[in-house]
């Protein structure tokens, strides 16, 4: 299978850029990562980069007037790495038009929280103040909203009565390195099909639970 080149944009840790390079390094992923783009300098992710010999570009938003100046150089950082599909890990930034249209349904982003609930920014604190009793995780492709586009794969996780952000945060984590990797072998596979807002999966097997319950059910 031809490898697809993948360019990761980034702006802090990167623990899914990790996952992702572990998976491509384990030979689950039919890809290479042709560039790492931050748009804050000194950031863990640049290391993760230099470590595995990625190149890594640093363009820094403060740098730029408007949202659309800094996404058209984002543009033609990756046009001249010849990247076919662009991977948000932990980027902190709202794209802009020059962006979308140049990478249309072709830039996937990760979301800690299921989607269409709990958009935005302080997801976890958001789930544990609604009372939710499930939470977990979203890759989609990413639209002109705020994480709003095409869902194309989801984790579930429960949530304890006992939750702080922080461990309901890494349970989810988990799961995200779990799951990005998985999108992107799809895509890598031609097996996803969007139409509208949803997006098909072609050869998926089925499903082995048809239900869950928290807390579990106990007479019913």
């Amino acid at each position: 299978m031809t490898k697809i080149n993948l360019g990761v944009l980034v702006s802090g840790s990167g623990t899914n850029l990790q996952s992702i390079i572990d998976s491509i390094e384990a030979d689950k992923l039919d890809a290479t990562i042709r560039v790492v783009i931050s748009n804050v300098p000194g950031v863990r992710s640049l290391e993760r980069a230099k470590k595995h010999n990625i190149p890594a570009v640093v363009i820094n938003h403060e740098k730029y007037a408007a949202r659309e100046e800094f996404d058209r150089e984002v543009v033609a950082v990756l046009k001249t790495h010849r990247v076919d599909l662009v991977i948000m890990a932990g980027f902190m930034r709202i794209l802009t038009s020059p962006l979308l249209k140049a990478f249309p349904l072709k830039i996937m982003n990760i979301h800690p929280a299921l989607l269409p609930s709990f958009q935005g920014l302080h997801v976890q604190e958001k789930a544990l103040n609604y009372g939710v009793k499930f939470s977990g995780c979203t890759v989609h492709f990413v639209d002109e909203g705020v994480d709003t586009g095409p869902i194309i794969i989801q984790a579930v996780v429960p949530v304890y009565d006992d939750d702080t952000a922080q461990m309901l945060q890494q349970r989810i984590l988990k799961e995200e390195h779990r799951i990005y990797p998985q999108a992107i072998q799809l895509y890598a596979e031609g097996r996803l099909e969007v139409t509208g807002r949803k997006v098909h999966i072609k050869d998926t097997p089925p499903m082995k639970t048809s239900s869950l319950h928290n807390p579990p059910l106990e007479k019913f």
